[in-house]
């Protein structure tokens, strides 16, 4: 669902699946490091997101910013994590492809939100 503009279930969906390869790394791999950096940031484009929904001008641009550049953090860890052989091939895709999805659906909106500040 896209609310007030923002794509709500689509970062929702990349926060369970997250969570998922999170609990996926501490259990089988015993890898706590950077699991929990994936999840950090992971979860700020979510929060973030969600707290723009209701949020004033002012925190709604901030919170958007924060959102995307926790998507451009995600894909670093999941990166890291891919070269590491810490997750498949298949789930570095998976995850990549909705955090790229969500980058794309964000830049238009910083881009317009700063667009609106120039003027």
């Amino acid at each position: 669902m896209v609310q007030n503009g923002l794509p709500y279930d689509k970062a929702f969906n990349l926060i369970t699946k997250v969570l998922d390869t999170y609990d996926f790394l501490r259990v089988k791999k015993k890898e706590f490091l950077l699991s929990r950096q994936l999840l950090r940031s992971g979860a700020s484009i979510e929060t973030n997101l969600a707290e723009a929904k209701d949020a004033n001008p002012e925190d709604f641009s901030d919170k958007i910013n924060t959102a995307y550049k926790g998507c451009l953090e995600t894909r670093y860890w999941l990166s890291l994590l891919k070269e590491t052989d810490n997750i498949d091939e298949q789930t570095y895709r998976s995850l990549l492809n909705d955090v790229s999805e969500l980058s794309r659906m964000l830049f238009p909106i910083l881009r317009a939100i700063s667009t609106n500040n120039l003027n």
